[in-house]
């Protein structure tokens, strides 16, 4: 399997009209970003949907593979929603390599507001392609 990247990544290509366009700053160790929610981000009213949370932590353990010239898909990942995030509440997204197997990685995710508190965190298993 061939994966390209074509910058229409939901989170990260900058050429999906609809997407998110996060910036990624790798410090060689881990991968961060920054988010801030928007109204049409959300499940319950000004609640963030966890669907778009797991979708940020998933992002940063597979985008930090890449970086590091490793290219990976999920095959699995287990997510923990800790907190609510309000629409318009900044998180930070920070990913980190757990295990490096010839075969698989083992990543770790979490989401944190500006003052430190946990939102959401995730560890994932990524197949190498």
């Amino acid at each position: 399997m061939e994966l390209i990247d074509d910058e229409y990544c939901f989170v990260c290509g900058h050429k999906n009209p609809i997407g998110l366009k996060l910036d990624f700053s790798f410090d060689g160790k881990t991968i961060k970003t920054e988010f801030i929610p928007k109204k049409e981000h959300q499940g319950y009213l000004n609640i963030v949907h966890g669907g778009i949370i797991s979708t940020l932590l998933d992002e940063a353990m597979v985008k930090l593979a890449i970086v590091m010239g490793m290219p990976v898909v999920t095959a699995q990942m287990e997510i923990r929603l800790r907190k609510p995030l309000n629409v318009g509440q900044k998180i930070i997204v920070e990913a980190e390599i757990l295990t490096n197997t010839k075969k698989m990685l083992e990543a770790y995710a979490k989401a944190k507001t500006d003052d430190n508190v946990m939102i959401a965190e995730a560890k994932g298993k990524l197949v190498k392609v």
